[in-house]
């Protein structure tokens, strides 16, 4: 890395390769121009077809069929790993270990184990190596962050958050990677993952688990004759394959403030694409977030009169985290979505690179080995038909 760029690269062209890919695209247009040049030099992937067609959309300048190509490669500084969660360990270990910068998906590993062995690595290491939960880069939730880092809500009793979606909800959907692996590896590790960080976001760390319920409702899938990207529908060979993880978990948390948690989280929910929300209930007030209404949230306080008291509609704006030179119309009220989500992680991970200080950094390898932990944690819960279970970690000495 030269003191004037960064050259980037992403292991993985699907769905969330593409907007990691689009993400760091996009990091030179927002905030400050005092950073250095963003290189957009590879795309990884063994189905080079699909690596082509992200390298020319997004414009980089060349692809890989393996991704050990760039741990060698001297024009790539940093890395994002989005690939399948049994892949990221060996990546990140040998991405660090050859001195590059790693942006690692979540959920970070398939097990606790391989987590803290990814932990040790970055220990290790003097690059920066992050996890990449997006959702805490939403300008709605992290003015919610604002008003309870702040005190004006007072103590929180109880969050409410549920992650549902329909993704998995056609039975034709094929078998892929996301319906292997055993309980917890189903939807609590793909979204419910991103669910319990951004509670964490917000409320500090989930200390005890209970109540875990985890529930199969398609026990088997088609089998597609080649690799599948996302989640539509693919040529079939005619045989399936029986699915060994859950479509929708429930659990109970216990945070280390004492409030109280509840979550849900499903695939196969109808009419629900990306369900991800949360409601808060505090002392002094409360607060709510809808991803399918990015660009707003509700708060409620004692400030106005009796009277006109109530929940009311805020509509994000400069005011707010990321919105001032983070959008290209950065008025009141513009809207925003996940896309611009990626862009200002990506412009974090680059800005922690760099060695500027102006936005809140990525999420930690230690975050991601404590929502494994958590994870683990509610598996354990629902194994022993709902009982309570501590987390190992972080709140818990």
């Amino acid at each position: 890395m030269s003191a004037n760029s960064i050259g980037v690269a992403v292991i993985g062209a699907g769905m969330a390769g593409r907007a990691h890919a689009a993400g760091y695209r996009g990091a030179g247009t927002v905030f400050g121009l005092d950073r250095p040049e963003v290189r957009l030099v590879a795309i990884a992937d063994i189905n080079t077809g699909l690596a082509e067609d992200a390298r020319r959309r997004y414009g980089f300048e060349r692809i890989e069929a393996d991704w050990r190509a760039l741990a060698e490669a001297s024009d790539v500084d940093a890395v994002s790993v989005v690939v399948a969660n049994q892949l990221h360990r060996e990546m990140l270990e040998t991405l660090l270990a050859a001195g590059k910068h790693v942006l690692c998906e979540k959920p970070l590993a398939p097990t606790v184990a391989d987590g803290r062995a990814m932990a040790r690595a970055a220990a290790a290491s003097d690059r920066v190596a992050a996890v990449g939960f997006t959702y805490r880069r939403s300008p709605a939730a992290s003015a919610i962050r604002d008003e309870l880092a702040s005190g004006r809500l007072g103590e929180v009793f109880h969050f409410n958050g549920h992650a549902w979606y329909d993704y998995a909800l056609d039975p034709l959907t094929p078998m892929s990677w996301r319906y292997r692996g055993g309980p917890g590896t189903g939807i609590l590790a793909d979204t419910g993952s991103h669910l319990l960080d951004l509670a964490e976001y917000l409320c500090g760390p989930v200390t005890r688990v209970s109540g875990g319920m985890l529930t199969t409702v398609i026990g088997e899938r088609p089998v597609p004759v080649g690799p599948t990207v996302g989640h539509g529908r693919a040529e079939l060979t005619g045989e399936s394959a029986p699915v060994e993880n859950e479509d929708i978990v429930s659990f109970s948390a216990r945070f280390a403030s004492g409030t109280l948690g509840t979550f849900s989280a499903s695939r196969v929910a109808h009419g629900l694409p990306d369900g991800l929300a949360f409601e808060l209930f505090c002392r002094n007030g409360s607060a709510s977030f809808d991803l399918h209404r990015a660009s707003e949230f509700v708060i409620s306080d004692n400030a106005p009169r009796p009277e006109l008291n109530g929940h009311r509609r805020v509509f994000v704006g400069p005011e707010h985290p990321f919105v001032r030179n983070g959008l290209p119309m950065d008025s009141p009220g513009a809207g925003h979505g996940t896309a611009d989500m990626f862009v200002y992680q990506a412009r974090s991970f680059l800005d922690q690179i760099a060695g500027i200080k102006e936005l809140p950094p990525c999420a930690t390898i230690e975050d991601g080995v404590h929502g494994l932990e958590v994870l683990a944690a509610v598996v354990e819960s629902a194994r022993r038909d709902g009982a309570a279970v501590d987390v190992e970690g972080k709140g818990n000495g």
